[in-house]
This record gives C-alpha cells, structure tokens and sequence, in this order.
C-alpha cells in the first residue's frame, strides 16, 4: 500500500466513494473514530459494507486494539468476512506476541498491519516486523507523541529517532516500506506535503489519509519522479551494457555497483506499480 484512505466505521455509505477515490486501499475503522456507544452497530455496518463490496475491492479493517473491551466483538462480528479482507489493522502493537495472537484468530487470507504507535512499539518493532502474517508495518505519529510529551509537526524532526526504527525494522524482516501515518489536519496542503516528504527521505513508501482530497498528493509524493525514473533508467542500461561484474562509470563520471543498480531496479518497479 502507497496511499491507504480511512473510512470511519459508522460512515461505510462512504465505501463506494472511497474504492472510486485514487487509493490504493480502504481502510475501514473501528478504533478511533468510533464511539464507545457505537462500536456495535459500527462493526455490524462494516461487516455488512465488506460482505457486499464489489470483487477485486482491496479492503482492510483497524479492529481495537488487544487490551480493548471490543477487540474480540470485533473479530466475533468481522469473522464471517474476514476472508474477503486484504488485511487488519492492530493498533498499539505492542510486541510480537501481539500480533501473533491476533494471527491465530484469522483464517488463511487476510495479512496483519501492526500499527507501531508507542514507545514499547518501536522498541520492539525488529521482532513485530518479523512475526508472521505481517505485511506492511503502519507508524502512529499521534499516539506515540503524545506519551512522550511531544508536539507532532509536519516535519516530525521531533520522532525522527522513531520512524527510522520502524522503517529499519520493516527492511530488516524484508517487508514493504512501511506507511507513515495520516495528516491529521484537513486543508492543510502544505503540511501535508511537508509530511510527505519528510516520510518519503526516511524510507517510508506511503501516507494514510483521512480524506480523498489528500490522496493526490501523497500519491505524487510517494511515486518515483520522473528525473528519478530518467536516471534509474540509464543506470540500468549502463549496469547491463558493462562486461562483468564491479563498477560502470556513467558518462558524468558517477560509478554504479550491484547496490546502486538494484536501487535503479527498486526505482522502476514502484513507477510501474504507481502506473497501473
């Protein structure tokens, strides 16, 4: 996932035009932007909302979290249709064995997204990266900040520390780059895309969002520009072009090695997935 769009819980009338919306995935929540009073028909509503979502339609649910009064409602309600899921969200991912039990309560199918969002979550983020059925890690900005006392700005020079260890973490375990988490004010473009950016130059490959308008930018931000796409392209062709193995001088006097080449190739398959 690049560019993952929420959907809250008691809002699925939202669902058709969420999949008609330029995200790659639809996250419908039943964590934090649902009520206590609402959980129930919240999940009923989404369970309703998955059974009858078109084929093909790349959907994931945020259950609550473990040490929530609602997380086994949650997977109680959601089981009958967990097997149309691409994944579920755990919030507060707190250490591998979090995940593992959320793991044995799913059938074959859906993948698990630990949401990173604490300081004993990115502390153990190398071994929740690595526990099964894991397949993209999602970092918490919001919650994390706020246990350690910390405004979170756009830039987020203040969880630098943080987003690198679970961006390490996910390449550790050989996962997709992980996804930082949404900008949280609307009409805000510049901060959003100060977001983006800042997320992109960490390592991270992606940016929820809480609404469709914030979609293209993170879909721009996030994809392989075309200078970056040029030069991955005439590495690649030099790289393949050179008699052996070691390193190809470029004509403007930079060398390429395996690493620098397998960059390139990295480069150009994310502009082919950002194209189709």
């Amino acid at each position: 996932m690049r560019a993952p769009l929420f959907v809250p819980g008691e809002r699925t009338d939202r669902l058709p035009s969420a999949l008609a919306s330029p995200a790659d995935a639809v996250i419908l929540d039943l964590e934090d932007s649902v009520a206590a009073a609402a959980k129930e028909p919240a999940r009923r509503a989404v369970t309703d909302a998955v059974r009858s979502a078109p084929a093909g339609a790349h959907l994931l649910v945020r259950i609550n979290g473990l040490d929530s009064p609602w997380f086994a409602d949650d997977l109680a309600v959601l089981h009958p249709v967990l097997h149309r899921l691409a994944g579920v969200l755990l919030p507060k991912t707190a250490a591998a064995t979090d995940v593992d039990e959320l793991a044995a309560a799913l059938p074959d199918g859906p993948s698990v997204v630990p949401i990173v969002e604490s300081a004993g979550g990115v502390l153990e983020a190398s071994r929740i990266a690595a526990a099964r059925r894991v397949s993209q890690l999602l970092f918490g900005p919001a919650d994390l900040g706020a246990e350690l006392g910390v405004a979170v700005t756009p830039a987020g020079r203040e969880l630098a520390h943080a987003r690198s260890a679970v961006v390490l973490a996910a390449a550790a375990a050989g996962l997709a780059r992980p996804l930082d988490g949404p900008h949280l004010a609307l009409g805000d473009p510049d901060g959003l895309r100060t977001g983006c950016l800042a997320a992109r130059e960490l390592g991270f490959g992606g940016k929820a969002a809480i609404h469709p308008e914030q979609l293209p930018a993170v879909r721009e931000v996030f994809a392989p520009s075309e200078q970056e796409v040029s030069w991955a392209r005439t590495v690649l062709a030099a790289y393949r072009e050179s008699s052996g193995p070691g390193a190809v001088r470029l004509d403007d006097g930079t060398f390429v090695d395996e690493p620098v080449a397998r960059r390139a190739e990295q480069i150009i398959a994310e502009h082919s997935a950002a194209a189709s």
